[in-house]
């Protein structure tokens, strides 16, 4: 057989977060269940190219590091993303290229030093049970992942991995533009909402021309972000259904962006929504860090996700 599923990993030690994430869960919002998927699709994405996977393949998120793997076979691998520190037998990782992993050898992630999320894509990918036509893991629904019930990793977990031997990975490396520096002041396209028009003209002004801070309640559901408060002219409104990237605007006025585990339905107003590049570079920023809102168009959005897709070898035709 040229494709074989394997253990690849053993997980020495498990660190606050580390999830199997293949391109999302889709289709099954009128049942409830959210979307899931990586929460900076940037990183993932460019982890899968750099080791020839095809768009969908699943790859570990590893948030905050933590994580210690030893593997229990030779495998090229490649992590892209945040940098936390990652080291190969003691040595530091090169991020964003594709490395040789050999049998035995120890993977550690350290702690975030540019970024909170990396990706760690194997040659072949990542295996596990689809859960309604997805291995993404999400905790809160208990859906997907290794164990197929949302489970994140544990010590002691052994990681199915496929190994193609008809593989060649060539020796590329990902451009520098596309390796981002998450430490600077991130520029937040967004698409306006239905509710745009009902924010006072101050909060509009104050919403796209002053710094926002991200709050350390953030996480795979969503970042709250502190700076003025926002004041909408809507009363109340009917619950409706809740986009990757919407911006939500609670009656505190502290607007609050979710991404990829978030409710599926939702009855604050909202400013918009978040284009998925945008929505991946927040997922990507520290408690603390500033962030702008800027908006954009449609036309722009879809030019810049089909310039992405191109750039890690994909058509937006050819996938979610």
């Amino acid at each position: 057989m040229s494709q074989e599923r394997v253990i690849g990993f053993h997980v020495q030690r498990a660190g606050p977060l580390a999830l199997l994430q293949d391109a999302g869960r889709f289709g099954v919002r009128r049942l409830g269940v959210t979307q899931g998927g990586p929460a900076d699709l940037h990183g993932w994405a460019w982890a899968n190219r750099l080791v020839g996977n095809a768009w969908g393949t699943p790859a570990l998120e590893v948030t905050f590091g933590g994580l210690t793997l030893v593997a229990e076979r030779d495998m090229t691998i490649a992590v892209a993303g945040a940098d936390l520190g990652a080291t190969l037998e003691g040595s530091p990782l090169p991020p964003w290229q594709p490395v040789i992993l050999r049998e035995g050898q120890t993977l550690v992630f350290g702690a975030p030093r540019n970024g909170l999320r990396a990706y760690l894509a194997v040659a072949g990918g990542f295996q596990a049970e689809p859960v309604l036509g997805s291995v993404s893991c999400v905790v809160r629904e208990g859906l997907g992942g290794f164990d197929g019930r949302g489970g994140k990793l544990a010590e002691g977990d052994r990681l199915a991995v496929t190994i193609d031997a008809r593989r060649r990975v060539e020796g590329r490396a990902t451009p520098e533009p596309e390796k981002p520096d998450y430490r600077q002041s991130a520029v937040l396209a967004l698409l306006p909402g239905a509710q745009v028009a009902d924010f006072t003209g101050d909060s509009l002004f104050a919403a796209f021309n002053r710094p926002w801070r991200i709050d350390d309640r953030a996480d795979r559901m969503g970042v709250r972000l502190t700076g003025p408060k926002l004041t909408c002219r809507i009363d109340s409104l009917i619950s409706e259904g809740i986009g990757l990237g919407a911006v939500q605007v609670p009656p505190d006025g502290q607007p609050i962006a979710l991404l990829n585990d978030r409710q599926t339905i939702g009855g604050y107003p909202r400013l918009g929504a978040l284009t998925p590049l945008a929505a991946s570079r927040l997922a990507q920023c520290l408690p603390g860090q500033e962030v702008r809102l800027a908006t954009t168009t449609h036309e722009r959005a879809l030019a810049d996700y089909r310039v992405f897709r191109a750039a890690v070898g994909d058509s937006i035709a050819s996938g979610n």
